[in-house]
């Protein structure tokens, strides 16, 4: 582990730095699944709204 020694005799460790990478943008691919899964969540959420305003109209 790194370690610097201070002036008083202290030591700092220093904690393992992660290995930094560029990321990459999405391919078309992945554009389009991005797509359909948005679409199929704001319907699944659509139609969790309807159905809730429905079943609170019954009464």
């Amino acid at each position: 582990m790194p370690y610097t020694t201070e002036e008083g005799g202290r030591l700092n460790n220093f904690a393992r730095e992660p290995q930094v990478y560029q990321a990459e943008p999405p391919s078309s691919k992945q554009k389009r699944n991005y797509v359909i899964f948005g679409v199929s969540g704001l319907i699944l959420v659509a139609g969790l709204i309807f159905l809730t305003f429905s079943i609170s109209n019954l009464s």
